[in-house]
């Protein structure tokens, strides 16, 4: 769709002229930042699909307002917040890799060793990550504070933006704290799912969007409901196919290793299904084997057999079939704006059919 690809082209540009700005800033404060500014405009710049503005956008048109350069801004600050997200994540969950290349932690850990600093690297790579990852949800609100919005736009963007951040941790908390479970749970890791990823990712973006355009309350309030009836079905769905990407995908297009979430033993809605349906012997396979590092790749392949036998991912296809179809539903409400249709149509296939 031709209407994504000039959003994206915006929102790259202006993260771009940002992030030089951020490193003009950054290197007067001392030489030594550079390396800073180098990983995260490359985190930034090099990789994404700018689904978080793109659905904020879609709000905006959503509500029937027209965007210009300063709601391209705005929309594009959310790529911070997510970069704050995905360092963090990489750092907790161990992850050497992202897009195919080092994790953050992983990179700032080569830098300690290639410049023989004194300490322990992997100590060093730990701690620039927290701080990287700091310093994006930092960038994440100076770049929407400075986005050229009005401040009635702002303060009520402010509303949306504080309550996706507190979900997004409370969302992630949720994930950490999964893990110290003794048994795996649907319903627990559809709630993960919805707060750690749906409502940050889909949700709150169309409010967002939505909260910058209009400013009416009377009519911006039943938008925001139908929003919502798409953007939360959505978000499960686009967190559904993550999931089997983490298991299933294939490494040259995820950039990811070959069942890297069997490796960190992630707790998600495929999992929980396939423990749920499979044998004892299947169970007692998955049980022993989750959550080890040194996997190899016959044990994923037979691993990945235990679930297909089960059909926890034949019911999760199914599941994002139902969500899709129900969001889809929802966009078509006389509330959004009829030339939000085709675009909210557009971003549900987006989001729900990809391979990365």
């Amino acid at each position: 769709m031709d209407e994504l690809v000039s959003v994206r082209e915006q929102v790259q540009a202006s993260l771009a002229a940002y992030l030089a700005e951020a490193r003009s800033h950054l290197t007067t404060i001392g030489s030594q930042l550079a390396p800073v500014c180098d990983g995260l405009e490359e985190f930034i710049l090099d990789g994404g699909k700018r689904l978080r503005p793109l659905f904020a956008y879609a709000g905006h048109v959503a509500a029937g307002k027209a965007v210009g350069p300063n709601e391209i801004k705005a929309f594009a600050s959310l790529e911070f917040l997510q970069a704050c997200a995905l360092i963090h994540d990489d750092l907790m969950d161990a992850s050497d890799t992202r897009r195919g290349k080092p994790a953050m932690h992983r990179r700032f850990e080569n830098l300690h060793q290639e410049q023989a600093l004194a300490g322990l690297s992997e100590q060093f790579g730990a701690a620039a990550a927290i701080l990287l990852g700091d310093l994006a949800l930092v960038q994440s609100d100076h770049m929407l504070h400075t986005s050229g919005i009005s401040s009635e736009q702002l303060l009520d963007a402010l509303t949306v933006h504080d309550e996706m951040r507190i979900e997004l941790m409370a969302g992630q908390y949720l994930d950490v704290r999964e893990a110290g479970e003794k048994s795996y749970n649907v319903e627990r890791s559809l709630r993960i799912a919805r707060f750690k990823s749906g409502k940050y990712s889909i949700e709150r973006p169309l409010h967002l969007g939505a909260a910058i355009a209009e400013r009416d309350a009377s009519i911006r309030q039943p938008l925001m409901w139908r929003l919502s009836e798409y953007g939360l079905p959505l978000g499960e769905a686009f967190q559904l196919r993550d999931d089997l990407l983490g298991i299933f995908g294939d490494p040259a297009i995820t950039g990811k290793p070959a069942g890297d979430d069997l490796r960190e033993g992630k707790r998600t809605v495929l999992m929980a299904m396939a423990m749920e349906r499979t044998t004892d012997a299947g169970r007692s396979e998955l049980t022993d084997n989750l959550g080890k590092a040194d996997l190899s790749l016959a044990t994923i392949e037979k691993l990945r057999g235990i679930i297909l036998e089960s059909g926890a991912v034949e019911s999760v296809e199914g599941l994002i079939e139902k969500l899709t179809f129900d969001a889809l539903s929802a966009s078509r409400s006389r509330e959004i704006a009829p030339e939000a249709h085709e675009l909210l149509a557009a971003l549900a296939a987006s989001a729900t059919a990809r391979k990365s």
